[in-house]
């Protein structure tokens, strides 16, 4: 099956942080309990978009599963992976301080590798499981002097100051939120400056075969169709995402993967 891998750049907050003595002082200095934005018009610290198309609370269970239970070195994820990271090796400036959303945090702490001079990196998900796989993943020894953060947290509610981070980084995991666009807006305030979004995601494209398959059989059988897969962006949603979110300079491309599986069961 083919899948559409959209990547997104643009330029310009439950915490768990692992660290010592320092990383609890850095924490405070650099996540706030400050109100999350929502694109839905109310300010609240606990409301996000009016419609809810993932329950966000079974997707932390999935991924608390899927911890365990996936390759640990995924063939397409870390082509996914080392492509994002490629771009970092496009800009002349630095990263010091980079913040990593949950999607594929064990791939970019294998394949970072030095690029983008990060010094300071914070790796955050929802799935307590899925940051304890992550802290025993092992790095190139010669990069030892990064230091690394663990914190469990939430894209559509990040609790970090505005202005704070260099970076951020988000590898097939934003596709997963009910308000994509807020996510987006609250990436962009808690970036410095000249900060740089960086993010991949399925584009609209992914699993068209089993879409399609899943679509004629219902039809068949039920005379009817009911979504059976979750909603994707296409490239000129995620460019009018980036605008619509405040970034500067955005830009969107868009790689095909193609895998094939063994039989219909795997």
């Amino acid at each position: 099956m083919v899948g559409a891998l959209l990547r997104c750049l643009g330029s310009r907050r439950s915490l768990f942080v692992d660290g010592g003595k320092w990383g609890k002082q850095f924490a405070f200095s650099l996540f706030s309990s400050s109100l999350s934005f929502s694109t839905n018009g109310e300010e609240t610290g606990v409301q996000g978009s009016s419609f809810k198309v993932f329950d966000r609370d079974l997707k932390r269970k999935q991924r608390d599963r899927a911890a365990w239970l996936a390759d640990p070195s995924d063939s397409f994820v870390d082509s996914v992976t080392d492509n994002l990271l490629d771009r970092l090796q496009d800009c002349r400036r630095t990263f010091p301080t980079a913040l990593c959303l949950g999607g594929s945090l064990t791939s970019v702490k294998r394949l970072l590798r030095g690029r983008g001079a990060i010094e300071t990196l914070i790796m955050m998900d929802t799935s307590h499981d899925m940051i304890k796989r992550c802290m025993e993943v092992e790095v190139d020894s010669s990069h030892s002097n990064l230091e690394t953060f663990y914190v469990i947290g939430d894209e559509e509610f990040l609790p970090v100051k505005e202005c704070s981070l260099d970076l951020i980084v988000s590898c097939l995991g934003l596709h997963w939120t009910n308000d994509l666009p807020g996510a987006m807006i609250q990436g962009r305030l808690a970036l410095k400056p000249d900060g740089l979004f960086l993010a991949a995601v399925l584009g609209g494209e992914t699993l068209k075969e089993l879409r399609i398959a899943c679509t004629v059989a219902q039809m068949e059988r039920e005379g009817g169709i009911s979504p059976r897969m979750s909603p994707l962006a296409q490239v000129r949603d995620a460019g009018n995402l980036l605008t619509r979110a405040g970034f500067t300079l955005p830009g969107v491309d868009v790689d095909d993967f193609t895998v094939k599986y063994n039989s219909d069961y795997t």
